[in-house]
Protein backbone atom coordinates (compact mmCIF):
# COMPACT_ATOMS: atom_id res chain seq x y z
CA UNK A 1 0.00 0.00 0.00
CA UNK A 2 1.31 3.36 -0.82
CA UNK A 3 -0.28 6.08 1.22
CA UNK A 4 0.24 9.57 0.55
CA UNK A 5 -1.25 11.15 3.96
CA UNK A 6 1.10 10.29 7.04
CA UNK A 7 -0.31 8.89 9.84
CA UNK A 8 0.20 7.30 13.33
CA UNK A 9 -0.44 3.52 14.57
CA UNK A 10 -2.75 5.98 17.42
CA UNK A 11 -5.04 6.65 14.66
CA UNK A 12 -5.42 2.55 13.25
CA UNK A 13 -6.01 2.17 17.19
CA UNK A 14 -8.80 5.13 17.26
CA UNK A 15 -10.11 4.39 13.99
CA UNK A 16 -11.19 1.17 15.36
CA UNK A 17 -12.41 2.22 18.31
CA UNK A 18 -14.61 4.86 16.58
CA UNK A 19 -13.69 6.87 13.34
CA UNK A 20 -15.40 9.91 14.19
CA UNK A 21 -11.45 10.17 16.57
CA UNK A 22 -9.70 10.33 13.47
CA UNK A 23 -12.02 12.32 11.89
CA UNK A 24 -11.72 14.90 14.61
CA UNK A 25 -8.15 14.89 14.77
CA UNK A 26 -7.37 15.05 11.10
CA UNK A 27 -10.22 16.07 8.86
CA UNK A 28 -11.79 18.92 11.21
CA UNK A 29 -8.66 19.70 14.19
CA UNK A 30 -10.75 20.94 16.91
CA UNK A 31 -9.72 21.59 20.79
CA UNK A 32 -10.59 18.13 22.78
CA UNK A 33 -10.96 18.05 26.21
CA UNK A 34 -8.50 15.87 27.64
CA UNK A 35 -10.19 12.78 29.98
CA UNK A 36 -9.65 11.72 33.45
CA UNK A 37 -8.92 8.05 31.46
CA UNK A 38 -6.41 9.87 29.67
CA UNK A 39 -4.61 11.24 31.90
CA UNK A 40 -4.79 7.99 34.10
CA UNK A 41 -3.63 6.24 31.42
CA UNK A 42 -0.79 8.29 30.85
CA UNK A 43 0.78 8.25 34.56
CA UNK A 44 0.21 4.57 34.59
CA UNK A 45 1.82 3.83 31.81
CA UNK A 46 5.09 5.87 32.58
CA UNK A 47 5.12 4.21 35.71
CA UNK A 48 5.39 0.69 34.21
CA UNK A 49 8.44 2.05 31.71
CA UNK A 50 9.99 3.15 34.72
CA UNK A 51 9.76 -0.51 35.77
CA UNK A 52 9.78 -2.74 32.99
CA UNK A 53 13.64 -2.21 32.84
CA UNK A 54 14.07 -3.75 35.44
CA UNK A 55 11.98 -6.81 35.24
CA UNK A 56 12.94 -10.22 33.80
CA UNK A 57 11.89 -10.76 30.40
CA UNK A 58 11.07 -14.46 31.83
CA UNK A 59 7.32 -12.98 32.22
CA UNK A 60 7.47 -13.30 28.38
CA UNK A 61 8.89 -16.95 28.40
CA UNK A 62 11.68 -15.52 26.88
CA UNK A 63 15.64 -16.90 28.28
CA UNK A 64 16.94 -13.52 27.52
CA UNK A 65 17.55 -10.66 25.39
CA UNK A 66 17.62 -6.69 25.09
CA UNK A 67 14.58 -4.26 26.08
CA UNK A 68 14.13 -0.83 23.99
CA UNK A 69 11.19 1.00 25.82
CA UNK A 70 9.25 4.59 23.82
CA UNK A 71 10.80 3.36 20.55
CA UNK A 72 10.09 6.22 18.08
CA UNK A 73 9.45 3.93 14.06
CA UNK A 74 8.56 4.94 11.24
CA UNK A 75 7.91 3.81 7.51
CA UNK A 76 7.85 5.83 4.38
CA UNK A 77 7.08 3.14 2.28
CA UNK A 78 3.89 2.82 5.12
CA UNK A 79 3.91 6.54 5.39
CA UNK A 80 3.03 5.23 9.22
CA UNK A 81 4.73 6.57 12.43
CA UNK A 82 4.63 6.02 16.54
CA UNK A 83 5.99 5.29 19.68
CA UNK A 84 6.05 2.10 20.94
CA UNK A 85 6.23 1.01 24.57
CA UNK A 86 8.51 -1.81 24.46
CA UNK A 87 10.16 -3.65 22.02
CA UNK A 88 12.42 -7.07 23.24
CA UNK A 89 15.23 -8.00 21.00
CA UNK A 90 15.22 -12.05 22.50
CA UNK A 91 18.72 -13.55 22.58
CA UNK A 92 17.58 -15.35 19.34
CA UNK A 93 17.29 -12.41 17.48
CA UNK A 94 13.65 -12.10 17.72
CA UNK A 95 12.10 -8.36 17.64
CA UNK A 96 8.95 -8.49 19.48
CA UNK A 97 6.51 -5.62 20.12
CA UNK A 98 4.93 -4.92 23.68
CA UNK A 99 2.33 -2.69 24.03
CA UNK A 100 0.93 -1.35 27.37
CA UNK A 101 -2.58 -0.69 28.09
CA UNK A 102 -4.06 0.61 31.33
CA UNK A 103 -7.26 -1.72 30.24
CA UNK A 104 -9.14 -4.76 32.44
CA UNK A 105 -10.01 -6.57 29.76
CA UNK A 106 -8.96 -8.58 27.28
CA UNK A 107 -7.49 -6.98 24.47
CA UNK A 108 -10.08 -5.69 21.73
CA UNK A 109 -9.41 -5.72 18.11
CA UNK A 110 -8.31 -2.35 17.73
CA UNK A 111 -5.48 -3.23 20.61
CA UNK A 112 -4.79 -6.20 18.12
CA UNK A 113 -4.25 -3.89 15.51
CA UNK A 114 -2.51 -1.12 16.72
CA UNK A 115 0.61 -3.96 17.84
CA UNK A 116 0.56 -5.21 14.11
CA UNK A 117 1.15 -1.82 12.91
CA UNK A 118 3.89 -1.80 15.28
CA UNK A 119 5.09 -4.84 14.02
CA UNK A 120 4.81 -3.86 10.55
CA UNK A 121 7.01 -0.94 11.64
CA UNK A 122 9.64 -3.16 13.32
CA UNK A 123 10.12 -5.25 9.67
CA UNK A 124 10.61 -2.20 7.94
CA UNK A 125 13.17 -0.67 10.28
CA UNK A 126 14.90 -3.36 11.30
CA UNK A 127 14.35 -5.73 8.08
CA UNK A 128 13.00 -8.70 9.54
CA UNK A 129 10.06 -10.65 10.24
CA UNK A 130 7.75 -10.34 13.20
CA UNK A 131 5.53 -12.83 13.90
CA UNK A 132 4.29 -12.28 17.75
CA UNK A 133 4.04 -9.51 20.51
CA UNK A 134 2.75 -8.97 23.24
CA UNK A 135 -0.34 -6.91 24.99
CA UNK A 136 0.70 -6.14 29.08
CA UNK A 137 -2.77 -5.07 30.97
CA UNK A 138 -1.18 -2.86 33.28
CA UNK A 139 -3.71 -2.87 36.54
CA UNK A 140 -4.26 -6.97 36.35
CA UNK A 141 -0.22 -7.38 35.01
CA UNK A 142 -1.46 -9.75 32.36
CA UNK A 143 0.43 -10.78 29.80
CA UNK A 144 -1.68 -11.20 26.29
CA UNK A 145 0.08 -13.06 23.26
CA UNK A 146 -0.34 -12.45 19.89
CA UNK A 147 0.82 -14.06 17.18
CA UNK A 148 1.14 -11.77 14.11
CA UNK A 149 -0.27 -13.47 11.47
CA UNK A 150 -0.27 -12.20 7.39
CA UNK A 151 -3.83 -11.59 7.31
CA UNK A 152 -3.58 -8.95 10.35
CA UNK A 153 -0.69 -7.02 8.77
CA UNK A 154 -3.42 -7.12 5.49
CA UNK A 155 -5.71 -5.90 7.82
CA UNK A 156 -3.71 -2.63 9.20
CA UNK A 157 -2.45 -2.27 5.23
CA UNK A 158 -6.87 -2.07 4.73
CA UNK A 159 -7.57 0.53 7.44
CA UNK A 160 -4.88 2.71 6.94
CA UNK A 161 -6.53 2.82 3.04
CA UNK A 162 -10.07 3.63 4.51
CA UNK A 163 -8.21 6.34 6.76
CA UNK A 164 -6.89 7.75 4.13
CA UNK A 165 -10.16 8.02 2.14
CA UNK A 166 -11.82 9.42 5.22
CA UNK A 167 -9.19 12.64 5.29
CA UNK A 168 -9.48 12.89 1.28
CA UNK A 169 -12.80 12.21 0.96
CA UNK A 170 -13.08 14.48 4.30
CA UNK A 171 -16.98 13.09 4.51
CA UNK A 172 -17.69 12.72 8.43
CA UNK A 173 -17.52 8.74 8.96
CA UNK A 174 -20.43 6.55 10.81
CA UNK A 175 -20.12 6.49 14.85
CA UNK A 176 -19.40 3.59 16.76
CA UNK A 177 -21.80 1.81 17.19
CA UNK A 178 -21.26 1.30 21.15
CA UNK A 179 -22.83 4.45 22.52
CA UNK A 180 -21.18 3.34 25.49
CA UNK A 181 -17.18 4.49 23.84
CA UNK A 182 -18.98 8.48 23.71
CA UNK A 183 -19.56 8.41 27.49
CA UNK A 184 -15.29 9.02 27.89
CA UNK A 185 -14.55 10.84 24.48
CA UNK A 186 -12.99 13.95 24.22
CA UNK A 187 -14.45 14.90 21.17
CA UNK A 188 -18.57 13.85 22.48
CA UNK A 189 -19.19 17.51 22.38
CA UNK A 190 -19.19 17.92 18.44
CA UNK A 191 -20.63 15.00 17.82
CA UNK A 192 -24.23 16.16 17.17
CA UNK A 193 -25.96 13.36 17.01
CA UNK A 194 -24.66 11.51 19.98
CA UNK A 195 -26.89 13.14 22.94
Amino acid sequence: MMSRIWLTVNDLKQYLYCPRVVYYYTVVPVDRQVTYKMKRGQLSQEELERLEVRRKLSKYGLTGGERKINLSLFSKELRLSGKLDCMIISSESEYIPVDFKDTLSRPHANHVIQLAAYGLLIESHYVTNVERGFIYAIPSKTIYPVEITAKLKDDVNNILQKIEKMIIIQDIPEKSGNQNKCQDCEFRNFCGDVF
